[in-house]
């Protein structure tokens, strides 16, 4: 058990604190990117892979777009039918092959990503669809090219749902990079058990929650921001 009355107790916690809401803050930043890029990809390739979507027979072929989107499909709803903590151990190899090592705050990015990726492509594919087709007739009937119709016309149509949705993903990786500090993976959720569980340290806890509970706010506050101006442009 910590004693809160030693002299060096609030000095160590502040440490402590600093340091583990730094490796947090790189994981979800990270994973952020990653999952921004990624996600925005495969939700925006469901709806236009889709029956009666631009994008429906690629190559020329109907059956090709077909199989592009039930791929899609299937991977989406796998990722986000598994539980995060499952998800993380069933990774372990795969992390390890690909970083080196299972453990560590670098590694715990490799399960946030793949965690995330699926569920903001699902949010993705939900916003694009609620776009007008007439706004995709009138892109098409003035020649503009598939390309086009994404980039400057489906896409930029549905940027304050897309924002709206990255938040809540961004949240959502916020309460999982607490969960990897189970397995080694650093950050606030380490702090929470190394000190709060294992050293019975209720005051680590509080601090910890403290800290999630003010970054989360944070997100919120500027996704919302983001959405609204954009929704009146």
């Amino acid at each position: 058990m910590i004693d809160s009355t030693a002299p060096d107790f609030w000095p160590q916690l502040f440490e402590t604190l600093l340091r583990a809401t730094g490796e947090t803050l790189y994981q979800v930043g990270v994973t952020m990117l990653i999952t921004l890029i990624l996600g925005l990809a495969a939700g925006t390739l469901l709806v236009i892979t889709d029956r009666g979507g631009i994008l429906e027979s690629p190559f020329g072929s109907i059956a090709a777009g077909r199989i592009i989107n039930g791929v899609l499909q299937a991977v989406v709803n796998l990722g986000r039918s598994i539980p995060f903590i499952i998800l993380m151990i069933a990774l372990i190899p795969f992390t390890r092959f690909l970083l080196g090592s299972a453990f560590g705050v670098t590694a715990a990015i490799v399960p946030l990503a793949v965690a995330a990726i699926p569920f903001y492509a699902r949010i993705v594919e939900i916003s694009l669809r609620e776009v007008s087709e007439g706004l995709v007739e009138a892109g098409l009937s003035l020649g503009a090219t598939r390309w086009q119709l994404v980039s400057k016309v489906i896409v930029p149509e549905a940027v304050p749902g897309l924002i709206r949705g990255f938040t809540t993903t961004v949240v959502s990786i916020v309460n999982y990079s607490a969960i990897v500090g189970a397995i080694g993976g650093g950050g606030l959720g380490d702090v929470a058990i190394r000190y709060g569980h294992q050293r019975y340290s209720v005051i680590h806890i509080v601090a910890v929650i403290i800290v999630l509970v003010a970054i989360v706010q944070i997100v919120q506050a500027v996704g919302a921001r983001l959405a609204n101006r954009m929704s009146h442009r």
